[in-house]
């Protein structure tokens, strides 16, 4: 495929695209953000207790 259709095909495609709202976008990152939080809680907290558990272990 010769580089100039490929570009116009390229462009064709992302005129096609529905984009997210301003608002969506915000929402969805917002989203993305508190998750990553909550996930990096909980494996914090998994590795706090298999470390507090293997340390008694070795301790003991």
């Amino acid at each position: 495929m010769n580089p100039i259709t490929f570009i116009q095909h390229v462009r064709d495609e992302l005129l096609r695209v529905t984009w997210p709202t301003r608002a969506q976008t915000i929402e969805m990152t917002l989203f993305v953000l508190v998750l990553s939080a909550i996930v990096g809680v909980y494996i914090g907290g998994l590795d706090s207790l298999f470390t507090s558990i293997f340390d008694y272990i070795i301790k003991r």
